[in-house]
């Protein structure tokens, strides 16, 4: 998404207005200063279009959809092309802005939503790659519907869309992409899990394929560089091999295409292979809509019709530009572009109003799906909804057990933590980010309910003695480590808050490298060297950050990531550091050590290591080299052990076509996938997780394959994760499905996924399982 430069934030509060909003709500209600929002068209007290075709809300769809674009000049079904649409007034159709975002919260970055007068703010949840950290796909759900209501309650009031393009589901390729922190991290089964259960909470489960508001998976695909090196979005040609798309970059757009049945698709700035993803209909005609059968609307990432021209060059006039991402499958604009250009574009043959009709049937049909052209909002579904169910108690209490979900321990010598109330009553909070409130929330955020900051939160345990150390987290000088210094030396226990904020990680801004900022190592090992008690490293980042010399350091006791931990993250992080919360997140990407990037062009989109030239690979699946942490690495207070109750040893998959040799090349290529019967090759796995310690626990089982030794280059790759909550001394059985065709599969150098012959080892917890999968010598159709 293009950066808002209109975007003007507030001075935020630190003080909860949870009450405020109520009470501001209450006297709107009762003295009338606000209004439910008029309805955005098909007024039944407009006696001109209340019996128009379109308007009955009783007809089908399709048919009311047909019936609208009928009536429509080719001026007026232009000036629809574009994200802010401009109203019909003879239709009663009022202007709309597609263009809103709730990637963690509702949020006023995009120009759709508006806080103010009953709604001052709305829930701010951790940035998602915190959530993603918890391996809980209810959370993510949980979350979505929540932001859906906050978002349908500022709707019926008149102050924000229902068009949501929200998540960003690319892969974290990269350790210094500075919009990683909005994805949920490396692996595409976890994204495209994250991306399906988010947007099922977002869109909800309407009877008649209707939304609740409409998400939109964003940036398709091969989208993951801002600003690096001189090599901007708007210039970047991704050069991605057909097995890395099919594999890796496009699973989660699938994913969120298919099982989470998104509304909307976003392409993206970038070229793939020469081509910009909005004008390439193969991404777009063919598979989006093609293959994965997408119901809703593509959209291009804002200004990218103009970006393809203007900076790509990659037609001779803006007309081409229009014609060919109209016919590649585009429907909407974010921009003026096609408003401009449209026009020409037919009056000299290179696009036809048909194609223009075809676009507004995608958005058009969203659009009645959200009950938009049913007359007055209160009357529909969640019309019920208003400024009461914003910020609500239960609201912020998810906001906050997100954030404690997200959580990851990292280090924990000699079980230094949790601290305990007796014996740490003095705590040094120290560090830039310890007092912090809009670094928690990252980017895309709105306005909180209000924060809580570590200093508070800590604070509500144990006397506190703060020293910032540093003036911002840039640290640049060490003139105030004195200080920090001598707190460490008074207090009973040290809490370093360090890390990274938007000022070092943003959209259009990429790392350079993984180290803390300025002299923020300094400044650690400085006042660890001073303090008397237990030092403790809390991270705030989107990005891994290496660390290794904290890891190393015997006078840090503990280390633990809280990303950016939204709203009540100061509060998630003192449960955590009290033993209030016993944490169970666990890292959604792999930590690199510092020489990584310095080898590493972020240009190269290979996943895979090569060893002729060097090259070590992206991501846990392919990488080859150390790692300051592990992906899926993550620590607890108490300890888990798992034992297989049942767990299958081989499979036999059996041809279902025709004519396919069966021959050495095959066995030790393996079978095409679409060449079996992929719905009945589900193999279930029975797992007790015995909790064998003396403290509560939630943990996140996770259950990783690796193929047969061979031409595969995968280390491994996750299929599968469960979170499941363990009493002390008890045991919990989970249940796993593992299917053949998906989970124990590989993708050839073609994109052709293909089932390996041989023993297949499993990783379940600390357990590992083999599984040999033969081909059967009967086939069948």
């Amino acid at each position: 998404m293009a950066y808002n430069k209109k975007t003007n934030k507030p001075h935020y509060h630190k003080t909860p207005f949870s009450l405020l909003i109520v009470f501001i709500s209450i006297l709107c209600v009762s003295f009338g200063v606000i209004e439910a929002r008029s309805p955005f068209a098909c007024d039944p007290k407009n006696g001109l279009t209340r019996n128009l075709r379109f308007c009955r809300a009783t007809l089908p769809i399709q048919v009311r959809v047909k019936d609208l674009i009928a009536r429509l000049t080719l001026q007026e079904k232009i000036r629809l092309l574009v994200n802010n649409a401009a109203a019909v007034p003879r239709l009663g159709i009022q202007g709309y802005e597609w263009w809103s975002e709730a990637l963690h919260g509702v949020s006023n970055v995009g120009p759709g939503v508006k806080f103010g007068g009953a709604f001052p703010g709305a829930t701010s949840f951790p940035q998602v790659i915190t959530t993603a950290a918890s391996f809980n796909e209810s959370l993510w759900e949980a979350i979505g519907a929540v932001v859906s209501d906050e978002a349908r309650a500022m709707y019926n009031e008149g102050t924000a869309g229902l068009t949501y393009w929200s998540p960003n589901v690319n892969i974290l390729r990269d350790p210094r992409w500075g919009r990683g922190q909005e994805t949920p991290g490396e692996d595409p089964i976890v994204v495209g899990k994250y991306a399906a259960r988010y947007v099922k909470g977002l869109q909800g489960y309407a009877k008649g394929n209707r939304l609740k508001v409409a998400a939109c998976c964003k940036h398709y695909t091969a989208y993951d560089l801002d600003n690096w090196n001189g090599v901007d979005r708007f210039h970047f040609n991704a050069k991605v091999s057909p097995q890395d798309l099919a594999d890796t970059y496009n699973v989660p757009f699938k994913s969120c295409v298919l099982q989470g049945r998104v509304a909307s698709v976003m392409c993206s700035y970038n070229q793939v292979n020469g081509k910009p993803t909005c004008a390439d209909s193969n991404l777009l005609k063919n598979t989006i809509r093609g293959s994965w059968r997408l119901s809703g609307y593509i959209v291009s990432d804002c200004d990218s019709v103009g970006v393809l021209f203007d900076n790509q060059h990659y037609t001779r006039t803006p007309e081409e530009a229009a014609a060919e991402t109209i016919k590649a499958g585009l429907d909407l604009d974010c921009g003026p572009f096609l408003a401009v250009h449209t026009q020409g574009a037919i009056s000299k043959g290179l696009l036809k109003e048909f194609d223009v009709n075809n676009a507004l049937a995608n958005t058009i049909t969203v659009q009645m799906r959200l009950g938009m052209f049913d007359g007055e909002p209160s009357a529909q579904p969640y019309g019920h909804l208003g400024p009461r169910d914003v910020c609500t108690p239960a609201h912020q209490e998810l906001a906050l057990e997100a954030a404690r979900q997200g959580i990851v321990l990292l280090k924990n010598r000699k079980s230094s933590l949790p601290l305990s109330i007796r014996r740490h009553r003095t705590v040094a909070v120290i560090g830039p980010n310890s007092d912090a409130t809009v670094t928690m929330i990252g980017n895309y955020a709105g306005i909180p309910c209000g924060y809580t900051t570590p200093l508070q939160g800590i604070g509500r345990y144990a006397k506190t003695i703060h020293q910032a150390g540093c003036a911002g987290v840039a640290c640049n000088g060490n003139q105030l480590f004195g200080a920090a210094e001598a707190a460490a030396r008074r207090a009973d226990a040290t809490v370093l808050v360090m890390g990274l904020d938007q000022s070092i990680e943003a959209e259009a801004l990429d790392r350079v490298g993984l180290l803390l900022p300025g002299h923020q190592q300094e400044l650690v090992a400085r006042v660890a060297k001073a303090s008397k008690g237990p030092t403790v490293l809390v991270l705030m980042s989107g990005g891994p950050i290496d660390v290794s010399f904290a890891k190393k350091d015997p006078r840090i006791s503990a280390i633990i990531w809280a990303g950016y931990p939204g709203q009540a993250g100061g509060t998630a992080i003192a449960d955590v550091l009290f033993g209030t919360t016993n944490p169970g997140g666990k890292l959604p990407m792999t930590w690199y050590p510092q020489g990584y990037v310095q080898k590493v062009a972020m240009t190269n989109m290979a996943l895979r290591a090569d060893q002729s030239n060097g090259y070590p690979g992206r991501t846990y699946r392919f990488y080859k080299g150390p790692t300051v942490f592990s992906f899926g690495q993550g620590l607890s207070y108490t300890s888990f052990n798992h034992k297989l109750v049942q767990a299958p040893k081989e499979v036999s998959v059996t041809l279902t076509k025709f004519n396919v040799p069966i021959n050495s090349t095959i066995l030790s290529n393996g079978i095409k996938a679409r060449h079996t019967n992929c719905k009945k090759l589900t193999l279930g796995f029975h797992i007790d997780v015995e909790n064998t310690g003396t403290m509560h626990g939630t943990h996140s089982l996770l259950v990783f394959s690796t193929p047969p030794s061979g031409t595969w280059s995968t280390n491994k790759q996750l299929v599968g994760f469960q979170k499941v909550h363990v009493p002390a001394g008890s045991k919990q059985r989970v249940w796993f499905g593992i299917q053949v065709c998906k989970h124990l599969s590989v993708v050839d150098n073609f994109g052709t996924r293909r089932i390996p012959m041989g023993n297949h080892k499993l990783q379940i917890g600390d357990q590992k399982h083999s599984i040999s999968v033969q081909l059967s010598t009967t086939n069948q159709v």
